[in-house]
Formats: C-alpha cells, structure tokens, sequence
C-alpha cells in the first residue's frame, strides 16, 4: 500500500492519498481546491487516481472534489446521507471498496455533520487487520470535530449526541494499533484544542484524549460529555463553504496570471470599489493605501481574509515580494474567492514614489497600553482573541470581542473614543485595527506584543 498525507498550514487540513502498489490505482481523500500535489505525487509514484472522496460537506474550505473529476475518468464517492447537487457513487455504512491489496470500509460516524463518514484502510498484504483509520472530523489528534456548526442550539445538542455514539460505538471499538489520519489538524477551527502532531493512534487516544475518557466513563452513549463553551469563534467565510461543496466548487479550470498594474491602474480599481488587501506583515503596515486591510501572508491568511473581505468583492494586493503572488491567490481561491484583480507592480516603493496619498496607523507597546489606559478613563480596550484565551487571562474591564465576530458587531465599538485592539501577540489586532479604520475610526491603536507581552512583563490581568 502507498500512503501520503498532504498538510496545509493556513488552513489546519491534511488531505490523503492511498493507493495500490497491485494495480496502480489510487484514492484521494477531501482533496483541497489546489488538486496539482496529488497528481504529481501519483505521477511520481507510477499510479493513476482512480477515486475520490469527502469525509463530509467541509465548512472551512473549498474541496477539490469536482476539480479532480476535470483532470480524468475519476470515479466520485460520497456519503449515502450527503445528498450532493453533483454526481457521485453513494456510500452506505459498512460499504467495502475494493483496490487490488488495500481496502476501504465506509464507516458512518456522524457527529461533526450528519452525514459524516470515515474510512477504514486494510492492507491485505500485511494481514487482515485493519491498518489507519481516515477519521475526517470524528476523531482528532487529542480532540474531536466540534458538532456547533451547522444550526442553533436543537441541532448541536443532536450532533453532540450523535458524536457521542460515534465515539462510543465506532471509533472506540477499534483495536488500539489502528493509526488515526484526521482532516482537522493543527491550525484548524473545527475543534478547541487539537494537538500539534499531524496522527495518532486509536490507543494513545483512548489512554491520553480527555472527551474520550469522559466518555468511556459515561453511563450511556448520549452522555454529554463536550465542552462546547470555549470553542473558537466560527469566521464569517465559513457560512459559505457547505452549500457550496453540496453543490460541487465550480471548477477552476485554466487560471489567469493576475496583472502586475501600475500604480494608475491600481488606484483606479481602487477608486472603483476594489477593496485593497495588505499582505505585508502588521508593522510594515505603518505606512499603507488609505482604506486598506492588513492581512498579513501567512498561516493565518485564509482565516482572516475570509474574515475581513467582502464575500464578492474584486481584491488588489499589496504584496512584499512578487513571489508571494501564489501563495495569496491560492490562499484565496480555497475560501472561494475570485482571483485578484491584479496587484500593485513596485508595491509601496512605487506607490510613495508616484507621490500617492498614504495613512498611518497607531501602535502601541504593552508599556504604552498600560500608560494610556491609566491617563484616559475613555480608553476602549477591545481584545480579539478566542474565547478560551479570553478566559485564560484578560485586562480588567477590557472589551471582549472576537475578531470573526468584530464584522457584525461593528457597531458595538464606540466611534467617539480611543480604542486599543489587543490580541496575543498584534497580527489580529492589526487586521481588525485595519477593518475599524476602513470603517471610519479615527482613534485606534493597534497593541504589538498583545497579551503575551502583557502578561510577560506582570502587568494586571485577570482569568475565568
């Protein structure tokens, strides 16, 4: 058997291909959008992808799904439950697949959706046991998929429950050598504290994983046994990405080389409408296009580009070297974004030279938060961070909103008084300081350093 894991950092997720040395043929397993690294991969390998499947309608990213079927006669696989726009061979619970030497058996394991399913991997040319488990989102590395996505409080508590028998009544009854390869990895939004290795074992999980030692200690499978209250907050994007993978991404096809546009073509789209994203690390962002957005390229470029940018809005790009053209663009098209408009030839060099206007924006050390927060008694402290890092440990009286929330609730930030935004340690600070200026705030200070630093240095803080 031939096996590859495929991790993406920016957005928590690791994809798999399996494939058979008997017969060359080879399964993909929630492919992201980006679907080159499994062709290549099985090029490399002499096989050819044969099927493709989803462990379940993702929330947090466009799959690659549809795009694969583009590339060959590859055969699409989903849950029986799914109920997909596209055409796909429906999987019932206990179906087998059989690929010369390996077999997959289709497990149901709601939980994390309704329709979520998880694959059982046997390589007969070891024996008859069976060899990893591709859980999807049904167990994760020392965590499990959070079941709160999907509608009010009715269906989480249905889709906790449902979690619980999963655990209880699949997973659990695994012999403990079986490897564990989820999609939710580190990085990932769809659980609360997820560990930083990228496998586990289903007996390190059993011994070390605190959800499931809760459960093994329940009395009944329906015991509700997930803390749900600190989980990450859900970024707005995400609202979108289920009816879009129900309905198959619309295929990409051949991609556009996105123009390099003079700093005239620049400021006319600009003018236009488009909205222009920063992707220069926080405190290059000093000196910016008036109305810009600091999302700075990295891990977190998805998460808080989704957050921050309209859902239909043409982006220009500022960029710090033209190399990262791609990286932006990929990181955009798997949150289902169009490609960019262009970006800026020259970037902030040539915009300063051409004598454009520029603004600037405040930032503050930890030391000159606590200055001004004891000289100003109208200081608006806003902390953007997670819900379980708020209640680890926060300013006194300090404002708690979290950035993926901070768009609707925009107005629950005064416009008529300073605001400090504070996060760990200033790159969501700096996006969100960047979205209240684009909206027309006037004092705000973004806090470099954020929390760590505060803490750091034994200024005051207080926890839940």
């Amino acid at each position: 058997m031939i096996f590859k894991q495929f991790y993406l950092e920016s957005l928590g997720h690791a994809s798999y291909l399996v494939g058979s040395e008997e017969t060359g043929e080879a399964l993909v397993f929630d492919a992201r959008r980006d679907v080159d690294p499994y062709f290549e991969e099985a090029r490399r390998r002499g096989m050819t992808i044969r099927y493709a499947a989803d462990s379940h309608q993702h929330n947090d990213y466009l799959s690659g799904i549809c795009e694969l079927a583009q590339r060959g006669p590859i055969e699409l696989l989903a849950a029986a439950r799914a109920g997909q726009d596209y055409r796909a061979r429906a999987l019932e619970d206990g179906a087998r697949l059989e690929m010369g030497e390996v077999t997959f058996e289709v497990m149901h394991t709601p939980g994390h959706t309704p329709e979520h399913i998880s694959l059982l991997v046997t390589d007969r040319s070891r024996g008859e046991a069976p060899a990893l488990l591709l859980s999807g989102g049904a167990l994760l590395v020392g965590d499990v998929a959070r079941p709160d996505l999907l509608g009010g409080a009715a269906e989480t508590e249905r889709n906790a429950r449902a979690l619980c028998r999963t655990l209880q009544e699949k997973i659990l009854t695994l012999p403990d050598f079986v490897e564990v390869y989820p999609t939710h990895v580190a990085g990932s939004l769809c659980g609360g504290t997820i560990g930083s290795r990228l496998s586990t074992t289903i007996g390190y999980e059993r011994r070390l994983n605190r959800l499931l030692a809760a459960l093994q200690s329940a009395p009944d499978p329906d015991a509700q046994c997930l803390d749900l209250k600190h989980l990450p907050a859900v970024p707005p994007y995400w609202r979108r990405m289920r009816s879009q993978n129900r309905a198959g991404p619309a295929p990409l096809g051949v991609l556009a080389e996105p123009p390099a546009l003079s700093v005239a073509a620049f400021d006319r789209l600009r003018a236009d409408g488009a909205v222009v994203l920063d992707c220069r690390a926080p405190e290059a962002f000093a000196i910016h296009i008036p109305g810009a957005l600091s999302v700075g390229l990295g891990p977190a470029f998805s998460t808080w580009a989704g957050t921050v940018v309209p859902p239909a809005a043409a982006i220009i790009l500022v960029l710090d070297r033209a190399d990262d053209l791609w990286e932006a663009c990929w990181q955009l098209l798997r949150i289902g974004y169009d490609l960019p408009a262009g970006w800026l030839a020259g970037g902030m060099q040539a915009w300063r030279g051409a004598g454009m206007p520029v603004a600037g924006i405040t930032f503050w050390s930890v030391l000159e938060l606590q200055r001004q927060r004891e000289a100003r008694r109208d200081l608006f402290i806003l902390d953007v961070r997670q819900p379980q890092e708020w209640a680890d440990g926060h300013i006194p009286n300090a404002h708690f909103i979290t950035g993926a929330e901070l768009p609707a609730r925009i107005d629950d930030v005064p416009k008529d008084r300073p605001v400090a935004v504070i996060c760990g340690t200033g790159y969501r600070s700096t996006v969100v300081a960047s979205l209240l200026l684009r909206e027309g705030y006037e004092q705000v200070a973004s806090v470099l350093g954020g929390m760590q630093a505060w803490q750091r240095l034994g200024l005051e803080w207080e926890s839940e």
